[in-house]
């Protein structure tokens, strides 16, 4: 068989993710707070950006926007930028006819409607801001981090039920003090279940919660880390007390072992955490800012995006008049470049602002029910529904809604509490959302003779009998753990 180098000549399709693509995206999945500080990171570093809100501008307010553009009932103005118009995918499509990487300086100088991100935002006369209330939110406790991970985790319903029993039973320690046998019996399954759901607790971040004993969950520690030494196992589990005391030399000799393989195991165990929930001790409240608000005036909703505390970004004339200077080459090159990325800074933002507006008037339009009757009346969605809707990849949809929160007549939300899965209704009605069946619950649960609380199978059928949904009792007992409300041998009151 002959070899030899030869030249051809083939043809492919590849996706290329241009450098403007690359920031559009890592802005639009920022929460609100992350991009403030990344605006403001952009100003100190970027000299062609300025503040418009710290700077003379009265000869830019009176020029006219070129082009409005309004979406669905919002009539939200959104300036577009002039050089290039963007698709929802975040392309770029030049119109000037100008080569990528070059920039028309002369169009640029000319134009102002590039200087500022957006105009400023009216709000009704009659809006009122969240209250306080209603933007405070928690830090998050150990007990929702390890529910969060359980419920993405590859286990089964029993498992998962048994699981969110455990990490509620935990103490302040995050020790499970209660016999697994117990939580058997508590959980209606075998011990064997209990066992795998103990496991798979004790396996999430951080891990070695829900462990029985300190050498339970240092072990945990150790296996998670790797660390497969013999020496280590035998000292956790036989020698603790020489350890503390730092008794090397004994523990050496009753392992009969070198005093250095000694050694190399303590360090392994230096690296191990005995109180691995500390950071979850105490909760500090944290402020939401809604990025989006949803108002209501007559019968029709209107949608804003938030802009109260964003800079206005514009580009500085001063460092673009250096750009006449034709014998300055140096000065010139930087310029573009710093010009290139502060456009590119402006253009993903406005995106940013014009692809959430989208995703929220879409939610309004399957929601409606919910902001006119409140949350009984939430609808099953999911991303591919909002993603058909406007025409953008479920992706977008997944990062346009991520840490960022809109301020409806109903109160404050998440966006992506408005994505749920569908609960069956008999009698031919339409599927109601999980969270307005977790809604439901709640409301029975608060309702409850104290003395008398309901069980779980009473439950599911006050749910059939009220609202005709059909649910499983260990459905029941999953919800009711995620709304952290105890089992009813709990919740009684003796006096």
């Amino acid at each position: 068989m002959s070899m030899k180098m030869e030249q051809s000549i083939r043809q492919q399709m590849s996706m290329v993710m241009t450098p403007q693509l690359q920031m559009a995206i890592k802005l639009l999945q920022m929460a609100r707070t992350e991009l403030v500080e990344q605006v403001q990171e952009e100003l100190k570093e970027n000299p062609l950006l300025e503040d418009a809100g710290d700077t003379e501008m009265e000869h830019l307010r009176d020029e006219p926007v070129d082009h409005v553009e309004t979406i669905g009932e919002t009539e939200q103005p959104v300036a577009q930028p002039v050089s290039k118009e963007q698709t929802d995918a975040g392309k770029e499509v030049p119109t000037d006819g100008q080569p990528a990487a070059e920039v028309d300086w002369t169009t640029f100088l000319e134009n102002a409607a590039t200087a500022a991100v957006l105009p400023p935002r009216e709000r009704p006369d009659n809006e009122e801001l969240p209250s306080a209330n209603q933007s405070l939110r928690t830090g998050l406790s150990l007990e929702d981090h390890l529910s969060e991970q359980l419920r993405m985790a590859r286990v089964s319903e029993e498992e998962e039920l048994v699981g969110m029993y455990i990490i509620r039973s935990l103490n302040s320690d995050a020790y499970l003090e209660e016999p697994l046998a117990d939580v058997a019996d508590e959980c209606e399954v075998s011990l064997e279940v209990a066992e795998r759901a103990l496991k798979a607790v004790q396996r999430l971040d951080p891990w070695g919660c829900a462990a029985r004993t300190l050498i339970e969950r240092l072990l945990v520690q150790a296996e998670m880390l790797e660390v497969d030494d013999e020496v280590l196992v035998k000292i956790l589990t036989e020698h603790l007390s020489d350890l503390e005391k730092k008794n090397w030399d004994k523990i050496a000799k009753k392992l009969k072992v070198d005093v250095e393989e000694v050694y190399e195991a303590v360090k392994d165990i230096l690296k191990l955490d005995p109180r691995p929930a500390r950071r979850f001790g105490s909760e500090s409240a944290q402020y939401i800012t809604p990025d989006v608000y949803i108002h209501k005036v007559g019968d029709k909703y209107f949608v804003t995006v938030n802009d109260d505390g964003m800079p206005k970004l514009r580009i500085s004339r001063y460092y673009l008049e250096t750009m006449k200077d034709k014998d300055n080459k140096a000065a010139r090159d930087y310029v573009q470049d710093r010009l290139r990325s502060a456009k590119w800074l402006i253009d993903s933002i406005q995106q940013r602002q014009r692809t959430i507006i989208k995703v929220t008037e879409s939610i309004l339009k399957f929601q409606r029910d919910f902001f006119e009757k409140g949350s009984g009346s939430l609808k099953p969605l999911i991303l591919r529904d909002v993603a058909s809707d406007i025409g953008m990849h479920e992706s977008t949809i997944s990062r346009a809604t991520a840490n960022k929160y809109v301020n409806t007549p109903q109160g404050l939300f998440e966006l992506k509490y408005f994505f749920n899965t569908g609960i069956n209704r008999e009698g031919g009605q339409d599927d109601i959302a999980s969270e307005s069946v977790k809604g439901f619950i709640k409301t029975l649960v608060s309702g409850e003779n104290s003395k008398s609380p309901y069980s779980d199978q009473k439950i599911v059928e006050l749910l059939k009998q009220k609202h005709g949904i059909e649910i499983a009792r260990r459905t029941v007992a999953k919800y009711r753990e995620q709304l952290n409300i105890m089992p009813s041998s709990q919740r009684k009151k003796t006096f």
